[in-house]
């Protein structure tokens, strides 16, 4: 049996119906408001969701529903009034669907932005029209450009605050463009809103006739975005090696995972990395019936002709479009723990589904974010902080620039001693250049040093 669609196809629906697309800002800015406004005036609000945010609130000693709740979810978040974790939210308009990210704003929770931001094709910036571009908005515009976030919305709230003045929001919108487009951030679209009355959310404000773009929903409805990951270079990580082994199949070994990126076609020939060993596909398995074609995000299993050592973590790629493999990985990560990151500490590298021993060979600078100029060799990183890495790895890695693919230019640094994410590493990518580097150190130390 052959699949019956292409991944062209599939991919001009998926650009059509569904918009990833993360919240961000700093402390008490409005995120949470926002997204409950979106949902609750595009009708994407059950009754009873409806009613218990009303229950909620007059327990709270408000008389109008406070649509944040709507959002926050925890305990701890209803408590305290501020978000602490990411809130994934799902609504559809008839125009398109939406996978919404609500994530938190204090600078101690900036690792949630990144989580939130990381699988994103827009991020919504929202600025306090009452205090301007501060350092968290500052800091938030950096990561979105470091994750290549291709459209960012800065959404200027509380204009209710500041009498719908329009030399207020043109103020706030230029520094903040000025200053997202050095980042490098390639769209930026400014909008005046008021969340709380909701001036300009899904509906245009009477307010603010001085304004004449697109509301925030219009804008998420008809933004261009492109899921193509079809025309990305094609990588497939091996996550499960299956031998049934049983009299009915006894000579099948298939290769189990998900297509990170790309398409795979049967009769293609593959390299497996970072072994460098090369085969044919004869086969691809999906939800139990062979295809022709399979292409990214499915996950299928792929058959070769030859049996050669594949494991689990080792990456198929067309042989003529196959990574570089190396050892020493220049790349820029926002550094996400409590506990700092140093020069000569030992850690994991997890690149798809591949997870090694590695050990931070330098840091040679700090992004400052006030003039996003490089502090040079800071000697750490500590929580928040983004910063240039190189890292050597105990065995080869077969990374992409991030600049070419999200999926497989990134990778996590981890404490080996608990399990706790350090890092979220970006391959290639910085402000200034954008590289890789591969210089030999040879060097032991119990199987740390490489």
């Amino acid at each position: 049996m052959t699949s019956t669609s292409t991944p062209e196809q599939f991919a001009d629906v998926a650009a059509t119906t569904l918009l990833r697309f993360a919240t961000a800002g700093s402390v008490d800015d409005g995120k949470s408001t926002l997204v409950g406004r979106l949902l609750h005036d595009s009708k994407s609000v059950l009754t009873d969701q409806l009613e218990a945010v009303e229950a909620a609130s007059l327990k709270r000693g408000q008389e109008a529903p406070d649509l944040a709740l709507l959002t926050d979810g925890l305990r701890a978040e209803r408590e305290q009034g501020i978000t602490i974790d990411v809130a994934y939210r799902y609504f559809a308009t008839p125009r398109r669907r939406f996978i919404l990210a609500d994530t938190p704003g204090h600078v101690q929770y900036t690792r949630n932005m990144v989580t939130g931001a990381s699988t994103a094709e827009l991020a919504v910036v929202l600025v306090d029209a009452r205090n301007g571009v501060v350092e968290q908005t500052r800091r938030h515009a950096a990561v979105a450009a470091l994750l290549r976030v291709p459209h960012v919305v800065l959404a200027v709230n509380k204009m209710d605050l500041v009498d719908y003045a329009e030399p207020v929001f043109a103020a706030i919108a230029e520094e903040f463009t000025t200053y997202a487009s050095e980042l490098g951030v390639p769209e930026i679209t400014a909008i005046p809103i008021s969340a709380l009355a909701g001036d300009n959310v899904v509906e245009p404000s009477a307010n603010m006739d001085w304004y004449g773009g697109p509301t925030v929903l219009e804008h998420l409805e008809t933004v261009p975005v492109s899921h193509d990951l079809t025309a990305c270079h094609a990588r497939f990580p091996v996550q499960y090696v299956i031998r049934p082994q049983t009299a009915e199949h006894p000579d099948y070994r298939g290769y189990a995972g998900q297509i990170a990126a790309g398409a795979f076609r049967v009769g293609e020939q593959i390299t497996v990395l970072p072994s460098g060993r090369t085969s044919t596909i004869t086969a691809i398995d999906a939800l139990g019936e062979s295809v022709d074609i399979a292409w990214a995000p499915q996950s299928v299993t792929i058959r070769l002709a030859d049996d050669i050592d594949i494991s689990r973590g080792d990456l198929l790629a067309p042989s003529g479009d196959a990574p570089a493999t190396s050892q020493d990985i220049e790349a820029t990560v926002c550094h996400v723990a409590d506990q700092p990151l140093t020069v000569g500490q030992r850690v994991l590298l997890k690149h798809t589904t591949r997870t090694v021993k590695a050990i931070v060979k330098e840091i040679p600078s700090r992004l400052t974010l006030d003039d996003l100029s490089q502090h040079p060799e800071p000697g750490q990183l500590v929580a928040n902080d983004i910063g240039q890495v190189k890292v050597r790895t105990a065995e080869p890695l077969a990374l992409d620039a991030y600049a070419d693919s999200r999926r497989t230019g990134s990778f996590l640094l981890i404490d080996p001693a608990d399990g706790t994410t350090l890092a979220a590493g970006m391959a290639g990518e910085s402000f200034a250049t954008a590289k890789a580097v591969a210089v030999a150190d040879p060097a032991d130390d119990e199987g740390w040093d490489f």
